[in-house]
């Protein structure tokens, strides 16, 4: 995949690229075998949002061409045609691993068992368990007698029957049966020999059945086979005025189960009649990305494959107190010093703790915050529904469009709403990306804020797997910013020049990119003069065209540049007019690398920056998002340590080049797994804590 005579790499290729990282984690024997499960897992849940969103994508573009009010790629079909060559190989690569997995599984004497294999007793199990629990959940489908093929759902997978009685064999009957995962899990555990574990797949328990399902047409063979059916996820939100953002997006949600199939992947061993008729039925072209698999599909279940089955249960590090709030009050602490959570190291707690203190005390005025993906059992959302009845003024702008959280959130508004919460949900053509919040209290009789800004969203169960940094701070002149924001998404038609007069915070839409961009200039100036200067760059994707042109610069002036970028990566790195080597790594482990740091020489004064936006079009152009500066000295070098602690990494570290071959960094010096070294980095920091003290 040679891509050196392009100035950037295609952004769906890119992100084939990254996913192949996570392929590679699952790959890894020296990866414990519930983690290597895991990673496969993730590759295939990323892989179908892949399908449901850029994939889809790119089949609007060639359908609507130059009409289109979105961004082009110059060739889509070229690069689906790419997709689906790259797609074909990695699912090959895929199924090559999950043997290797199997085999490792077995000789841990963990089994997973098909109809075919069980014992007698396991045979009642399964007829047991099918008649209580299966049965009521499934409703078999005689598909040819159907006029109307039904809607297939999205994320579900679906047995596709095939019934002959063995004296007629031409003539045969198809059904179809939605396998309730969503209800019932995939995995059932059954009754196994000492010192073994039988695990079967809920498909396998209704092939079983298959013959008692039917018993009514008197056949007595059967074959099935699992498939799936993956959709254009995208929402169209359609500008009639007499609707509301909410009645508009309910609509989408509902069309959303009706997209167009953009993806059809089915058991490579499915009987060739029904294969047929059911891309007839579903109107399917070879331009649908028909995709020949194995017997399982829908991996990203494996994600939650069965804990209690492994001796070795999961090593995952417990996150630990900040030394400064284990004896303090959050607020009391915040509103003398910074402090600056590094998650999934640090405990998410003191977040919770920061707004369950602001709604009982009697002090505090008003909350304000923003909401991008929330977690299921929300305790911030309990939170701010208690400081609501306690009396406080609580806003919460709620991003009812974070794509796959909308029905969600649709919820959470009208639950807040209830409570006497205000909610904002709309800002016109523009996603609410930033994570910040103001607490607003009275002191002495004066009223001072306090709060917070961080990279990753408010959510506790992902918090514990995905890497962010979130600034705590009463700081007055960033929270004199982060109300400039909130009076913007009030009052979004009006009030853009509350965004414009921000004072420290870089917001998007538009004017952090003008800032990046005054920043990498200076750089530029002094590289031109033979001077110091620098960037590190840490952030989830880098597209925008515009950004990695100025990197381009940089790095011909002569500007040392160091990136850190786990996903998207469309820059090619290696050029040889680039008067110093351009350094770029991905790192992916068992925590999500989801953190925006970007640090910048100037001067030998260094500018040190935590963001919400990764340096994507969407989010510098199309979206409100808060870039924040650190001036606390000694958060400052925490950061540095941690960036140069992830630059150092030869275990988990890949290499970003032109060729997109994901080699490892691999050096003579002792070795360096970052997240490890992270964990060991900040946990000796509780042990020496902080004094608190003033601003």
């Amino acid at each position: 995949m040679n891509q050196v005579k392009r100035k950037t790499i295609a952004r769906d290729v890119s992100w084939l690229s990254f996913n192949a990282r996570v392929l590679q984690e699952a790959a890894d024997t020296a990866v414990p075998l519930k983690e290597r499960i895991r990673f496969l897992g993730i590759f295939s849940n990323n892989m179908d949002e892949f399908f449901r969103v850029r994939v889809a994508t790119l089949k609007r573009m060639i359908q609507v061409g130059s009409k289109a009010n979105m961004h082009l790629e110059t060739d889509p079909q070229q690069i689906l045609d790419e997709i689906q060559m790259i797609v074909l190989n990695q699912q090959s690569e895929f199924a090559s691993i999950w043997e290797d997995v199997l085999q490792q599984l077995n000789e841990q004497k963990i089994f997973l068992k098909t109809e075919k294999e069980l014992t007698v007793h396991q045979q009642e199990f399964v007829r047991n368990y099918y008649d209580e629990e299966v049965s009521p959940n499934i409703i078999p489908l005689m598909i040819e007698n159907i006029p109307e093929f039904p809607n297939l759902r999205d994320k579900s997978i679906y047995l596709a029957v095939v019934m002959w009685k063995k004296e007629s064999a031409l003539n045969r009957k198809y059904a179809l049966i939605e396998v309730p995962s969503r209800v019932l899990g995939r995995f059932i555990l059954l009754p196994s020999p000492p010192e073994e574990h039988h695990i079967i797949l809920l498909e396998d328990i209704i092939r079983f059945n298959l013959p008692d399902i039917f018993s009514f047409f008197g056949y007595d063979q059967y074959q099935s086979h699992i498939f799936k059916v993956t959709r254009d996820a995208e929402i169209d939100i359609d500008s009639d005025i007499s609707t509301n953002i909410i009645q508009r997006l309910e609509k989408g949600i509902r069309n959303r189960r009706k997209g167009k199939p953009v993806r059809f992947v089915y058991d490579r061993e499915m009987d060739p009649g029904l294969l047929e008729y059911l891309i007839l039925r579903l109107h399917l072209t070879k331009r649908d990305n028909l995709i020949p698999g194995g017997r399982i599909h829908n991996f990203r279940h494996f994600m939650d494959f069965p804990d209690q089955v492994f001796k070795e249960k999961r090593s995952r590090k417990k996150p630990f107190d900040h030394p400064l709030f284990v004896e303090n009050r959050i607020s009391d602490v915040v509103l003398q010093k910074d402090v600056m959570l590094h998650f999934p190291y640090h405990s998410f707690a003191p977040i919770i703790d920061l707004i369950r203190e602001a709604a009982f005390d009697p002090d505090v005025t008003t909350i304000k915050i923003t909401c991008y993906r929330l977690a299921q059992q929300s305790r911030i959302i309990n939170s701010l529904i208690n400081a609501a009845r306690n009396g406080k003024q609580v806003v919460v702008m709620l991003e009812l469009r974070a794509r796959f959280e909308e029905e969600a959130n649709l919820e959470w508004k009208l639950r807040l709403e209830d409570e006497g919460v205000r909610v904002l949900v709309e800002i016109p053509d523009m996603k609410v990306h930033s994570k910040i919040c103001i607490i607003r209290k009275k002191v002495k009789d004066k009223h001072v804020n306090y709060g917070f800004v961080s990279t990753g969203n408010l959510n506790e169960r992902t918090a514990r797997v995905y890497a962010d940094h979130c600034l705590l701070t009463s700081n007055q002149r960033i929270m004199a910013d982060i109300n400039r924001i909130f009076n913007f998404l009030e009052q979004p038609k009006t009030g853009g020049h509350f965004l414009k007069s921000c004072d420290t915070i870089l917001p998007s839409p538009h004017i952090v990119r003008k800032e990046i961009y005054k920043l990498i200039d200076e750089e530029i100036k002094q590289a031109q003069k033979n001077k110091p200067s620098g960037m590190i760059l840490k952030m989830n994707s880098l597209s925008d065209e515009g950004m990695i042109q100025k990197l381009y610069e940089g790095a011909r002036a002569g500007v040392p540049i160091k990136l850190i970028v786990r996903g998207i990566f469309c820059m090619v790195s290696e050029n040889k007019k680039f008067r110093k080597p351009v350094r770029a790594v991905s790192i992916v482990d068992e925590y999500l690398e989801h953190a925006r740091v970007w640090v910048f020489h100037n001067k030998g004064k260094e500018k040190v920056y935590i963001s919400s936006a990764d340096w994507m079009v969407r989010n510098l152009d199309h979206r409100v998002e808060a870039t924040c500066p650190v001036w606390d000295e000694e958060i400052k070098q925490e950061l540095k340590d941690i960036l140069n602690i992830q630059l150092q990494d030869n275990v988990k570290a890949r290499r970003l080049n032109n060729e997109l071959n994901n080699e490892y960094v691999r050096t003579t010096r002792k070795k360096v797994r970052s997240q490890v070294e992270t964990y060991n980095f900040l946990y000796k920091k509780t042990l020496t804590p902080r004094e608190t003290g003033s601003h």
